[in-house]
């Protein structure tokens, strides 16, 4: 076992054990902190994997704004923050036969499945050549889309304003 076999079950164990945590908590602030390690965790993975653009997009677009979103909504909002959502052990038995039987399968691909890895060299990363593919071939529809965003966000302010006057 190497190096990056270590680092892999690390980011691994935090993301399992975090996303645990988020289906056990029965505090709803709690859960939302263990999603933000599920949510590092996973793009650890990513960053392993050599797909870098994915990682910062995994934490610029969850960590930095859907899980910072629901943070502020569930802090801001006073009685949510005592709601208890557990909703018991009556599907815990379910769960574990649904667990068992998929890791069964997963178990039995792994083992059936030849594996040629050969030198484990981490790939390339991804960034340069998206960046290289935005800027050349697909520029025009790159323009476009900064175009259509740029109208979308000219109508939302539009619309914002008219409803303040």
């Amino acid at each position: 076992m190497n190096f990056y076999d270590i680092i892999f079950y690390l980011f691994a164990a935090i993301t399992v054990v975090s996303a645990v945590v988020v289906v056990n908590a029965k505090n709803i602030v709690h859960a939302a902190f263990s999603l933000l390690l599920t949510f590092f965790g996973v793009a650890g993975i990513y960053v392993l994997l050599g797909a870098d653009f994915l990682s910062i997009v995994q934490i610029m677009v969850y960590v930095g704004g859907i899980l910072i979103l629901l943070l502020f909504g569930v802090m801001l909002t006073n009685k949510i923050t005592n709601v208890e959502i557990r909703t018991g052990a009556i599907y815990v038995f379910p769960a574990i036969i649904v667990v068992g039987a998929f890791t069964a399968v997963l178990f039995s691909v792994i083992t059936s499945t030849k594996w040629h890895v050969g030198n484990l060299d981490i790939p390339n990363t991804t960034t340069k050549m998206l960046g290289n593919l935005l800027l050349t071939d697909y520029v025009l529809i790159f323009e476009l889309l900064a175009i259509l965003l740029l109208i979308a966000l000219i109508g939302a302010a539009s619309i914002a304003r008219r409803d303040k006057e």
